[in-house]
This record gives C-alpha cells, sequence and structure tokens, in this order.
C-alpha cells in the first residue's frame, strides 16, 4: 500500500511548471533532489486516505484495517490530525459515489500510463470513480500553504487522461464526461471543476503533446513566473533573477510617475521578488554551513528564546516561595474554534451558536486570480446595519 517512489521527469504535478517553462524540468534533473519534513507528512497523510478508502469502498476485513492503521502509526510523521482529514476526504468521496444511480467503480491510489502525450511520463490518481458515462478524479492535498483549485488544473487533466486510457479496454467509449476535485481538508478547501472526454483529448492533443516534446528535450525559453514557487533550481535560475532587474537599463527614460499599471506590475514582481529573496537567503545558509564560500556572507548565531528545564518543578518553586498563585498562573477562555473543536460543531451550534457572528474581513488586496469575489463597500456597508 504505497505510491510509487520514482518520479517522471515531466510529472503531472509539476505540468503548472513545464507547460510554462518547458527548460525548467532538465534543468531541475541536474540539482540533487530534497525531501522536506512537509513533503513526508504529505506521504503519510496519502497512505492514510489510501486506507480509509479501502476501508470504505474495497470491504476491508476490519483486522486488516487495524494492523495496517497500526503499522502507520509508527512513522515518525504520524499525526492523529490525518485520521480527521483522511475521514473528511473520504467523506467526500461518499458524497460523489452516492451521486451516481447505480454503485460505480471505485479504485484508490492508481498508477496511469501519460505517455501517449508526455514522454515517459506517468502519475497516480489518489482516487478513481467511474459510473454511468463519468469519470470522476480526486486528488487529496495535505498542504496548509495555499488553497489548490481543480479549475483548470493540467494535473488532474493529465490523470484522467492516463484513467481513460487504463480504462478503454473496459469502457471502450462509454465515457463521455471528466469531473475533477481537489480536496484540502486543513484548509477546508473542496473544488471542482469538469469537460467533455472530447475537451480533454483535444486539450492533450493540440496544448500538451506539443509542449511536453519540448520539455522533454530541455528546449525553449525560460519563463519565470508564480510557478517557480517548487522548482529546485529556483535559487539559482538566471533567467528568474534578470527578471528582477530588467527594468533597471531603462530607469533613464522612463516617466517620474509610475501608472496604475506599472504599480499593478510592480506589486506581482515585488511579491515574486519577495519570495526570491527567501529563496537565496535558504540555499545560501545551508552552502555556508556546508562549507561553501558565499563571499559577503557567513552564519551567525541567530536570537534565541529562554526555556525551562522543568516547567512544572519551576512554577512549584515560585508558589513555594510565596509567590501569590495568580502572578504565576493565568485563567484565559480556550478560543472560539478550539471550544467548537472539543464540543463538536453541532453540539456547540446548539449551545452557543447565537453568541457568535462573523464580521466582515479587512479589505486586503489580492491578485485578480484569487478565488474570491471583490470587496464591495456598499455591501460591507449594508452587512454591518443588519447586525
Amino acid at each position: 500500500m504505497s505510491t510509487p517512489a520514482a518520479h517522471a521527469l515531466l510529472s503531472p504535478s509539476a505540468a503548472h511548471r513545464w507547460l510554462n517553462c518547458t527548460p525548467a524540468p532538465r534543468l531541475e534533473s541536474t540539482l540533487p533532489e530534497k525531501t522536506s519534513e512537509y513533503a513526508e507528512e504529505g506521504r503519510l497523510a496519502h497512505s492514510v486516505c489510501e486506507l480509509l478508502c479501502r476501508k470504505k469502498f474495497a470491504a476491508l476485513k476490519p483486522s486488516t484495517y487495524t494492523a495496517e492503521l497500526k503499522r502507520l502509526k509508527k512513522d515518525p510523521y504520524w499525526k492523529d490530525e490525518m485520521l480527521e482529514t483522511a475521514a473528511a476526504y473520504v467523506e467526500h468521496l461518499t458524497e460523489r459515489y452516492m451521486e451516481f444511480p447505480t454503485a460505480p467503480h471505485v479504485v484508490p491510489e492508481i498508477r496511469v500510463d501519460l505517455t501517449d502525450y508526455v514522454p515517459e511520463a506517468f502519475g497516480t490518481c489518489d482516487c478513481v470513480m467511474i459510473g454511468g458515462d463519468e469519470l470522476l478524479i480526486t486528488d487529496y492535498k495535505h498542504g496548509q500553504g495555499v488553497a489548490v483549485s481543480a479549475e483548470g488544473n493540467p494535473q488532474m487533466r493529465l490523470y484522467a487522461l492516463g484513467a481513460l486510457k487504463l480504462y478503454a479496454s473496459i469502457y471502450g467509449d462509454s465515457i463521455k464526461r471528466v469531473c475533477f476535485y481537489i480536496d484540502q481538508p486543513r484548509l477546508n478547501s473542496y473544488t471542482g471543476d469538469s469537460m467533455t472526454v472530447e475537451e480533454l483529448t483535444t486539450w492533450g492533443e493540440e496544448v500538451v503533446k506539443p509542449i511536453a516534446q519540448m520539455a522533454f528535450a530541455g528546449i525553449g525559453e525560460y519563463t519565470p513566473g508564480e510557478w517557480c514557487k517548487f522548482c529546485r533550481a529556483k535559487s539559482q535560475c538566471r533567467a528568474r533573477a534578470d527578471s528582477f532587474t530588467v527594468l533597471e537599463d531603462f530607469k533613464d527614460i522612463l516617466p517620474p510617475v509610475l501608472s496604475n499599471t506599472e504599480i499593478g506590475n510592480l506589486l506581482r514582481r515585488g511579491k515574486e521578488l519577495a519570495d526570491w529573496y527567501s529563496n537565496l537567503t535558504e540555499y545560501a545558509l545551508i552552502a555556508v554551513l556546508n562549507g561553501e564560500d558565499v563571499p559577503g556572507w557567513k552564519t551567525v548565531e541567530g536570537r534565541s528564546v529562554r526555556q525551562w528545564t522543568d516547567q512544572d518543578k519551576a512554577l512549584d518553586a515560585l508558589i513555594s516561595s510565596g509567590i501569590d498563585r495568580a502572578i504565576v498562573y493565568k485563567t484565559v477562555p480556550e478560543t472560539l474554534a478550539a471550544l467548537e473543536k472539543a464540543i463538536g460543531k453541532a453540539r456547540f451550534e446548539e449551545i452557543a451558536g447565537s453568541f457568535v457572528y462573523k464580521p466582515i474581513g479587512k479589505p486586503t488586496l489580492a491578485p485578480a486570480t484569487d478565488k474570491r469575489p471583490a470587496f464591495n463597500s456598499a455591501d460591507a456597508d449594508f452587512k454591518d446595519m443588519s447586525l
């Protein structure tokens, strides 16, 4: 019960990157592959999701489920929260399952071949569900950083192309529509998208295939953008560095006052610049700690905070010496979210729901691509009046 460890050069999970920057995969392949605590947690969380999915849809024996769960809990990255997020994931799968007029075919963690569109590529679908004339692809995301949308998502589309090929011998051309879902329980994000099989295969042939050929060959222009975030070359890529200094050549001929268009572009680039600086700092720190020379920089001891060697004994000693207990301990109520989690959502709503309201959020600048609706000051005024 494990996802294959190998990765294709042009992996579906990196499709957003190589579809925009075709030389990136070959450049990344020359750099060491690194893992992280977040990646390892995600790997384990996917295994938990698979186990609960098999329990729900594959009539897994209770003894087998218990034994496999016990094994997963021994993993050093185990967190009890993984059972909660996996349960939410399976609940959403069950909702989709119940929408079919007859029981659909359900398979978790299935490897698919993408070579009809992408050279030497493959991927693993978290869950495939087929019923009637529909194919459903669901992907679980464990991350808490940024919500990932299923709308127009190339990773999900590639998975669907692979699943169509895998099941072609069984279902033939009876599948007419594909639905995509991305489930990110830790961010309370669950998004979907759909398209016809004809639209999907046209996208694969006309959009993906020619770009994938270029990416596999490592040709094309380096194109920095928000897709650089997970690129292994993000800290050392010259094209990315050049993108932040390109305006310097024109500084003497540009007008003294920025236009709104220029401000919009600079806001976007400023955020990317901050991310880039963070990437450079991380890379340089590791390089210096490994004994490499980064001229003009060194490592020093950072700020640290004092800690108790034994907090309980220390506090007992303070109280025993005559210090008022009210000085040593403060009693504060739990947060609203913590109480709701401890009591249960339904019970909390029943008892205290009438004392809870959600004020309108402070206006925040966001990219036009943000999924949230635009802030309307008139709507906000009326909402405040209704409280």
